[in-house]
């Protein structure tokens, strides 16, 4: 066996070091959010809104619910992984019990991931798990997953909202209903749940950690932006979440209030179609990178709310290897179109969602600029969320017409093998996958494959870092930037974290004094 795991240090800093004092316990922490959560079966759920709830019942073996997504223990204290890495054996936390009274246990592990992998009724996360062939109990608080092949992100997928585990007694009792009947091991219990307006959560007085200075959490469901800010502004929110960064710059120069904030593992682009004959010339794309102001555009249409992109991964994405950055050159970008022999007024498209991200139609707009003062003759497309999916993501590629797109992706894994196998390899292309550019390059693939069955992390790395530049060099991407993820809450709130992957956790928040 590989040497063990070294377990983190767990360190509960005194709030008196910090300069910081709790008053006892508080009432309640009002959180607005634009989504309501449909379901907090974490197991057959797939909307972030529904996650992050979640995430307040439920726990996993091991956590990135953290601002630097470090790998951390959470329901297992240490783990170890076999020398052939098709063996992943974890140490259980004792003394933890769901909110029901049932255990928490090897049996209680088991249970979750034998309705996981159960191929005859599979759960909308069963796919996260797909590398594993079974979990097995050694003793009471011994588990062993037996992997089918050597897969380096098994951590990152463990860690995985679909890895939280529900108390087997609920998971019996509630079938189907467990997601209007969440029963977890967190710091929070469900108390009441008025459909479409409220979720009331209640701590639990049981919890194995650190108790909230909180008695109460309440997620708001208020769908309209100016409605969320206007309950800050009257004291009826604590937080809000998705507030407009127009909006979230006002209030954060009020004295009242604090930004939470924080670069995602999104990234932004302009996606171009290598199958059109226009793309096929490498200098053609390049060309697109030279010409786009991406410092502007994060500064004048995203209001300095991202930073720039210069690959396929966020910077906080585990596998992430900085490389070449294409910089605003409007003078390169013509000669680069000049000698590929496209003509001026070249005629091309680029469509866009809007309101699926941070001001997208206008990061269109402002891109199609761009291009046009290159000499191309750019014509904007204005899209419906699900005619632009239907049109540029699902497209099969006979049937593919588009020229450019704009779009965003992010690894719910936080690792880079959950983004490459699924939108950037030959077998990744629509409608099975994401790779709508139709990017396709053996190494590419034989790298990412290499490294997603490498479980020594520096080996990993090294591979990913190659990928990464021939990615950045055949440019099948225009790289726009990585998005930011921002709530606004009260300036008083201490232990509020925003998280890379778009979730926010205020179980360790408390009011400063």
């Amino acid at each position: 066996m590989r040497a063990r795991k070294a377990v983190l240090p767990i360190l509960v800093l005194g709030l008196m070091s910090l300069g910081l004092v709790v008053v006892g316990s508080q009432d309640r922490l009002t959180i607005a959010i634009g989504a309501e959560p449909t379901s907090l079966d974490v197991h057959n759920t797939r909307a972030n809104s529904d996650e992050n709830v979640a995430w307040y019942i439920y726990e996993s073996l091991v956590s990135r619910n953290n601002a630097t997504l470090e790998v951390r223990p959470n329901l297992a204290t240490s783990w170890e992984v076999s020398d052939d890495g098709l063996a992943w054996t974890f140490v259980l936390k004792q003394g933890v019990v769901f909110h029901d009274g049932t255990p928490f246990n090897a049996a209680a592990v088991v249970a979750n991931f034998r309705r996981l992998l159960n191929s005859a009724t599979p759960c909308i996360k069963s796919g996260v798990y797909s590398f594993v062939d079974r979990v097995e109990e050694v003793d009471e608080y011994t588990v062993v997953f037996r992997l089918k092949f050597p897969f380096g992100p098994t951590l990152a997928h463990i860690a995985h909202p679909g890895g939280g585990i529900a108390s087997p007694t609920a998971l019996e009792k509630y079938g189907t209903g467990i997601g209007q009947n969440p029963v977890g091991t967190g710091p929070f219990v469900v108390k009441a749940w008025n459909v479409g307006v409220s979720i009331l959560l209640e701590r639990n007085e049981n919890y194995h950690g650190q108790a909230s200075a909180f008695r109460e959490i309440e997620f708001r469901t208020v769908r309209e932006e100016a409605a969320r800010v206007m309950m800050l502004e009257t004291g009826d929110a604590d937080i809000a979440t998705g507030i407009p960064p127009s909006e979230s710059m006002r209030l954060a120069k009020d004295p009242r209030f604090q930004e939470f904030r924080t670069p995602t593992n999104r990234i932004v682009f302009i996606g171009i179609n290598l199958k059109n004959p226009l793309f096929s010339d490498l200098r053609v794309r390049q060309a697109l990178n030279y010409a786009v102001d991406k410092e502007s555009i994060i500064e004048e249409i995203l209001d300095g709310y991202g930073t720039i992109s210069d690959s396929i991964l966020a910077p906080l994405t585990w596998g992430y290897v900085p490389g070449i950055r294409y910089e605003y050159d409007p003078y390169l970008a013509r000669k680069l179109l000049r000698e590929a022999g496209i003509p001026e007024g070249t005629k091309i498209s680029l469509k866009t969602p809007q309101g699926r991200y941070l001001r997208d139609a206008e990061t269109a707009e402002a891109v199609q600029g761009y291009l046009i003062a290159v000499g191309l003759d750019v014509e904007l497309e204005i899209m419906e969320w699900g005619a632009f999916i239907a049109q540029v993501m699902q497209a099969p590629e006979e049937k593919a017409t588009h020229y450019l797109y704009l779009m965003a992706f992010s690894p719910s894994t936080a690792d880079a093998d959950w983004l490459l196998r699924s939108c950037a390899l030959c077998s990744s292309l629509p409608p099975l996958g994401y790779n709508a550019t139709y990017f396709c390059n053996e190494e590419f693939d034989r790298l990412a494959l290499e490294a997603q069955r490498e479980v020594d992390p520096e080996k990993r790395l090294a591979l990913y870092g190659e990928a990464q530049a021939i990615f950045r060099n055949e440019a099948p991407f225009i790289f726009l930037n990585v998005m930011e993820y921002v709530a606004v809450g009260r300036s008083d709130l201490g232990g509020v974290v925003t998280s890379p992957t778009e979730f926010l956790f205020a179980w360790d928040a408390y009011v400063k004094q």
